[in-house]
């Protein structure tokens, strides 16, 4: 797929990407500082975040963070915010881990916290740091992404489907929240998107996400990326508390 950009379409726009040194928040940074915004990146690698930052250019900066430590998301909201100028009008949460592939009764404890942590609590702090920043600007697009895990249930990703069924629950009473403000939450459900968190996968499973896919292959991230920029612009304006599915027909509700 060839990216359509729209010029201008985030002029003047500020925007914070969690997993933003690659894959989809990446791609969607990309376009969002073609369109004429500047990004704040956060991720856990700073040798990424520098590579991602250099690729993007003057308009990008980034911030080492661990999303499921409140303090530190807190501590980069106010960081971030200074960097772009004094304030944040976009949040894309896209920072994520899949955790083991094995059945419920198998689970590591500890692994299942650490999805929870990362995928859960994560876009929780996020949005909670966040959310004030757009209040005092009087605008804000978030765009949690969750997925299709979220509303099916993958076997053997208990933690995952689990994590990502909350970010939904927590998309809706958020949207629902800031309803009559000019704030508006919605959460993007993808199926698989073949990008480096396969490598957390088991080929096995790998193999079962393809298989539920009407369209018979993966997403690219240049799709999930174009689902986002509409979300995350001003022309999504009568639209809150929803979930957008990306999932080539996979998803049945």
């Amino acid at each position: 797929m060839t990216a359509v950009l729209h010029a201008n379409r985030f002029a003047g726009r500020r925007a914070v990407i969690t997993g933003g040194a690659a894959g989809i928040g990446l791609t969607f940074a990309r376009r969002f500082v073609a369109e004429g915004g500047s990004v704040s990146l956060w991720d856990l690698g700073q040798q990424a975040l520098d590579a991602a930052v250099a690729d993007l250019g003057a308009k990008a900066s980034g911030v080492k963070v661990d999303v499921a430590i409140w303090a530190d998301v807190e501590a980069a909201a106010r960081t971030s915010a200074q960097l772009l100028g004094g304030g944040i009008d976009v949040l894309v949460a896209s920072a994520g881990i899949t955790g083991p592939n094995v059945p419920l009764a198998e689970y590591p404890v500890d692994q299942w916290r650490q999805v929870i942590d990362v995928n859960l609590n994560g876009v929780f702090h996020c949005n909670r740091a966040i959310v004030p920043y757009m209040q005092a600007g009087n605008y804000g697009r978030i765009v949690n992404i969750a997925s299709v895990a979220g509303k099916e249930g993958n076997p053997n990703a208990s933690a995952y489907s689990a994590s990502k069924a909350a970010v939904i629950g927590l998309t809706k009473s958020l949207g629902k929240e800031l309803a009559k403000s000019n704030i508006k939450v919605n959460a993007v459900t993808p199926a698989a998107v073949h990008t480096a968190i396969f490598d957390q996968m088991s080929q096995q499973h790998i193999d079962f996400m393809l298989s539920k896919i009407p369209m018979g292959r993966f997403g690219s991230v240049d799709e999930i990326a174009t689902v986002i920029g509409w979300l995350a612009s001003e022309e999504c304006s009568f639209t809150t508390a929803s979930v957008f599915d990306a999932s080539g027909g996979r998803a049945t509700y």
